[in-house]
């Protein structure tokens, strides 16, 4: 199929884009990378009347090391982080979900910036940011403003961006000693969306103890989910087989999927607590080695 009618910019500068925006908003529509974008205007499931190519904007592409950890441009390519030596010293939960995004010719063209504007709620990327604690930084008519992952996604493909802002930048705070992460999924083939994706993070002591964690769902929910209560009931205790698989259970009833093509709402449970536990496991091992490395 092929889209409705727009009329295409392609400004320059992220003022220009802003410009654009407020003067098109709401009926205007951003295209950064466009991986999700175009194909839902070749159905007609987005019909934009007016279209903001910001890919000319070479200034919002760039990973830098800050304090807290990185910094990345909101138009850094995918690929770009997967090859980023930056992203796998500081944040390396980031690149193990970039390499489950699509294939290497998605993740060419593929933005940060877009996939976490565009909000799948099976995607990788918002599931990162909801685990680490992330932030992004949007730019628009009233200036600049920071808005937290748990304040960013609303529902199904919809955030707290306003149709005049821009993504900018985001923020994931670095990985320490002593902290091991992993990020899995199930999909019916690689480069498939998740049907079920996880995202776990856990600290440890050298007691064995975890002292940190973080546990996030993509795709059992109209956004990405944070499982607070099983974060709460592994936190302070050692994780044991039988810790572990109550942890996972915990995680799975946090979830709220709905039946589609691909599985029943049931089934999304069983595979939630399933790779809950499998991420655990990996993350505790990661733990382990980076502190006794340390």
């Amino acid at each position: 199929m092929k889209p409705g009618a727009f009329e295409y910019f392609r400004p320059r500068t992220q003022d220009e884009a802003l410009e654009l925006l407020e003067r098109y908003a709401p009926e205007a529509k951003v295209l950064a990378g466009g991986q999700s974008l175009v194909p839902l205007m070749n159905f007609r499931l987005a019909q934009p009347r007016y279209l903001v190519d910001t890919n000319g904007i070479t200034d919002l592409s760039y990973i830098r090391e800050v304090d807290t950890g990185l910094a990345i441009g909101a138009m850094t390519r995918q690929a770009a982080i997967e090859d980023s030596p930056f992203v796998a010293a500081r944040c390396p939960l980031l690149m193990e979900a970039t390499r489950l995004i699509g294939h290497r010719t998605i993740r060419h063209l593929g933005t940060i910036g877009g996939a976490l504007a565009h909000a799948d709620p099976s995607a990788e990327y918002p599931a990162v940011l909801v685990a680490l604690d992330g932030e992004v930084t949007v730019r628009g008519p009233r200036g600049e403003r920071v808005i937290r992952a748990a304040d960013f996604f609303i529902s199904f493909c919809t955030t707290a961006l306003a149709s005049n802002e821009l993504l900018t930048e985001v923020r994931l705070p670095s990985l320490s000693s002593g902290t091991g992460w992993a990020f899995t999924e199930l999909s019916r083939r690689f480069g498939d969306y998740a049907i079920v994706g996880v995202a776990a993070v856990i600290s440890v002591d050298r007691g064995g103890r975890c002292t940190d964690v973080r546990i996030a769902l993509a795709g059992v929910a109209p956004t990405p989910i944070r499982c607070h209560d099983a974060e709460e009931s592994l936190r302070g205790n050692v994780a044991t087989k039988e810790v572990l698989k109550e942890v996972a259970a915990a995680s799975a009833a946090a979830a709220a999927p709905e039946r589609d093509v691909h599985a029943s709402a049931a089934y999304k449970k069983a595979m939630a607590a399933a790779f809950v536990e499998r991420a655990l496991r990996t993350a505790l091992r990661r733990a382990r080695s980076t502190s006794d490395a340390g």
